[in-house]
């Protein structure tokens, strides 16, 4: 079904080891904004979407977002892999090293890890379409909060590119409702 390039979508380049900032970004990768929640969400939701066209955005989106996970991996691993334990231990990062050592696991800033109440499939098109609409703002906003709290010029590079594919998938599921509310006559107006 997919076609995997053994490249990133994006080039990921980090100044040296920097566990404190490698213990926010995992959020993308396991919290509730994150990209595993992102691309469950979409890749589920497609099977109940009225139209092909509908189907294949979701499908398209939520296949992205597995890319996305990837380099938020890549972020997090070359943030950590070479970092002594007493900086590891300096970040707050010694008990997800216990349990991990510098493997990458689906955690949020905190250490709390993933779960499945992070996503919602509705089953009704409009409302999933809201759910993702909401989600990629939310996402976005988090990527604009890491970005803030990056002190290294690569990764803040990687985290922008990020922030815009989420604007980006904003756009495309805005326009994917406006097709759906007059396909189905569900025009919502306040």
């Amino acid at each position: 079904m997919w076609i995997y390039e053994r490249k990133l979508e994006y080039p990921v380049r980090v100044s040296g080891p920097n566990p404190k900032l490698a213990k926010v970004i995992i959020t993308q990768y396991g919290g509730p904004d994150g990209e595993l929640a992102a691309s469950l969400r979409y890749l589920t939701q497609r099977y109940s979407m009225p139209t092909s066209q509908a189907k294949g955005l979701l499908t398209d989106i939520g296949t992205e977002e597995l890319a996305h996970m990837e380099i938020v991996a890549s972020l997090v691993y070359n943030l950590v892999k070479d970092a002594p334990i007493a900086q590891i231990k300096a970040a707050g990062l010694d008990g997800y090293y216990a349990d991990h050592d510098r493997a990458v696991y689906f955690v949020n800033g905190d250490g709390v890890p993933w779960t499945a109440s992070y996503i919602q499939s509705k089953g009704d098109p409009i409302a999933d379409l809201h759910e993702d609409m909401a989600a990629e703002e939310k996402a976005r906003a988090t990527y604009e909060h890491l970005i803030n709290l990056s002190d290294d010029p690569g990764v803040t590079d990687v985290l922008r590119f990020l922030r815009e594919r989420e604007v980006v998938h904003f756009q495309r599921f805005g326009e994917m409702l406006d097709i759906l509310q007059d396909k189905m006559g569900r025009r919502t107006t306040f």
